[in-house]
Parts: structure tokens; C-alpha cells; sequence
């Protein structure tokens, strides 16, 4: 289980000395536990000996990219990511969230702002500082458990990010109700403001792993103009045994 922020334990990895540095400096002020590696090997490598709480992912890595390392990391199990990207190019920040970053920040950037996104990284994937859990909630054959952020689709789990599963609740608290992307971003992010693209990539994300059909979702419908609606088709009658017999 994830600790409370703060005193939780952040993995930073970059290769720059300097940024490593600072970031380590504030994080530190912060009350986090920081480790510190300067490549994807050694990142992966600290990971396995003992899991962060929390990683700081440079994008930019010598080597073996931070692509990679995210997808390492997501193979060894859910832990949040915030990606550190040179460029700030919108590709960049897209294919970070697409692998699975829970954020990103673009240097140069203010070593105050990522203390704070850490923050709220962390508090969002915390019993102590998120919302208070609720009770479960089944729809069309998904099934969430707030208290143990567990997701089943069909009985079977589905692995999701801390992002992923604040936005699957939040949406399956409110069906057949439409947001725009600046309401989720203020619900399930608590940011004011903020790249829209990161929440169109989350529900993306979100719909391949719980619609049949990813690419004709059911589940998560776009409304134009507007955004996005949870939808809890109708129960399918040849499974319930509610249809006409034959």
C-alpha cells in the first residue's frame, strides 16, 4: 500500500546531475524519501529491490529512453509517474501519458511546481488524502471497488494507472451525465487549469481497457461540443434470460 504524502518514498531519474539535484532538494523539504538514478537500467533495477511510491521520469535518457522505463515499470505493477520532458512538444507529452504517466511537466520548469504536482499525485492515489472512498459501484459488467482500487471487467482485473481509476469512479458515479474535459480535469486532477490533451488521452487509454470495443466505445461515449458520458447499456437479453424464447 502507498504511503501518505509526505514521507513517501520518490524515485528520481535523470541524467542531469543538476536537476536531479534540485528536484531531490525539494522533494526532500517536502518530507519524501528520494533515490536517485541516472539511468533506465539502474531506475528499474531500484525498483525491483524496493517499489517507490512515486517516480520523477525523465523522458530523455541516455540509452534505454524514458518510454521504456515507464513500460518497465508498468510491467513490474502500478506505481504513479510523472514525466520530466525536455521538448514540451505536444507528441512528447501524448506519448508519455500513452505508456502510462499519471503527469508531466516540461522543462524547464519550477522545482516549487513539481513538489506540488507530487503532491497531488500522491494524495489522489492515497487513502489518507483522496476523497473518501464510497461504496462499490457495478455497471454493464464493470465492477469497482473504491477502497481497494480494484477493477474488474467480466470478472477479470483491469490494471489501471491512479488517473485511470479517479476518472473510470468518478465518471461511474455520475452516468448518463456529460462533462467537459476542464470539469474532469478540476474533479479527478484538481487542477484548475492544465493541458487538455492529458485528459483525452486518459479516456483513450481507459476505453482500451474496458470496452469491448475500444474503438466503438459503449461504455465511455464522446458527446460533440461537450465531452464525455459513462453509459450503462442495457443488460443483453440472451444473457439475462429476460428476452422471447424461442
Amino acid at each position: 500500500m502507498q504511503q501518505t504524502s509526505p514521507g513517501a518514498r520518490v524515485l528520481v531519474v535523470d541524467d542531469d546531475p543538476t536537476v536531479a539535484e534540485v528536484v531531490t532538494g525539494y522533494l526532500e523539504r517536502d518530507g519524501h524519501v528520494v533515490e536517485h538514478a541516472a539511468d533506465g537500467p539502474s531506475a528499474l533495477a531500484r525498483a525491483d529491490a524496493r517499489r517507490p511510491d512515486l517516480v520523477v521520469l525523465d523522458l530523455m535518457l541516455p540509452g534505454m529512453d524514458g518510454l521504456a522505463v515507464c513500460r518497465g515499470l508498468r510491467e513490474r505493477g502500478p506505481v504513479p509517474v510523472i514525466m520530466l520532458t525536455a521538448r514540451g512538444e505536444e507528441d512528447d507529452r501524448i506519448l508519455g501519458l500513452e505508456v502510462g504517466a499519471d503527469d508531466y511537466v516540461t522543462k524547464p520548469f519550477s522545482p516549487r511546481e513539481l513538489a506540488l504536482r507530487v503532491r497531488s499525485v500522491l494524495r489522489r492515489g492515497t487513502a489518507g488524502g483522496a476523497p473518501p472512498p464510497g461504496r462499490p459501484l457495478a455497471r454493464a459488467g464493470i465492477e469497482l471497488d473504491p477502497a481497494a482500487r480494484r477493477v474488474l471487467r467480466n470478472g477479470t482485473d483491469v490494471p489501471l494507472t491512479v488517473r485511470e481509476f479517479d476518472l473510470l469512479a468518478f465518471l461511474m458515479r455520475h452516468p448518463g451525465q456529460a462533462f467537459g474535459r476542464e470539469e474532469l480535469m478540476r474533479a479527478v486532477w484538481g487542477w484548475e487549469f492544465g493541458d487538455l490533451s492529458t485528459v483525452t488521452v486518459h479516456v483513450r487509454r481507459l476505453r482500451g481497457k474496458i470496452e469491448a470495443d475500444p474503438a466503438a466505445p459503449r461504455l465511455i461515449t464522446t458527446v460533440w461540443g461537450v465531452g464525455y458520458r459513462f453509459d450503462a447499456p442495457p443488460a443483453d437479453p440472451a444473457r439475462t434470460g429476460s428476452g422471447p424464447r424461442p
